[in-house]
């Protein structure tokens, strides 16, 4: 019986490790720096603890007036994607929540790696299906300027 015992607890072993590293793997090609679709923004993409998060770090703006959010405040290094987890029924998609800065709105959000170098993102309202899918790049341009301002 402890033989048994020994047996089951290696293989529990041996799954549970063969699973983690390709979750793993899924989550880091996530991280980085990701241009916004409309090519105004840029994000870092980072862990946060035990969830993925990611910060508002370039913003496209004429001046030297830093675009600022509904509550008055600057949008440079603003956490706009909150609380990513992998998804139960999809462990390639994380789900979590992001920031409308305009309006305050908190949305239901996805996001996962479609390629190396293309992060979709759906945010959405109660399904995913009442929702929008942007198309982000990895960012590889020149380091952002004072106050977040993209190159």
């Amino acid at each position: 019986m402890r033989g048994w015992v020994a047996v089951f607890a290696l293989c529990a072993l041996l799954i549970g490790g063969g699973l983690r590293p390709a979750m793993a793997a899924s989550e880091g090609t996530l991280m980085g720096y990701w241009l916004s679709q409309d090519h105004d923004g840029v994000f870092l993409v980072q862990q946060c603890g035990d969830v993925v998060c990611g910060h508002l770090v370039g913003l496209q703006y004429e001046g030297t007036d830093v675009p600022r959010g509904h509550d008055g405040k600057v949008e440079c290094n603003l956490m706009m994607l909150t609380d990513f987890r992998p998804m139960k029924e999809n462990t390639r998609k994380l789900q979590g929540h992001i920031l409308d800065p305009d309006t305050g709105h908190v949305y239901d959000a996805q996001i996962w790696a479609d390629g190396p170098d293309v992060l979709k993102l759906r945010g959405y309202l109660g399904l995913p299906l009442f929702g929008q899918t942007q198309t982000w790049t990895r960012y590889t341009g020149p380091a952002m300027g004072p106050m977040c301002k993209m190159p």
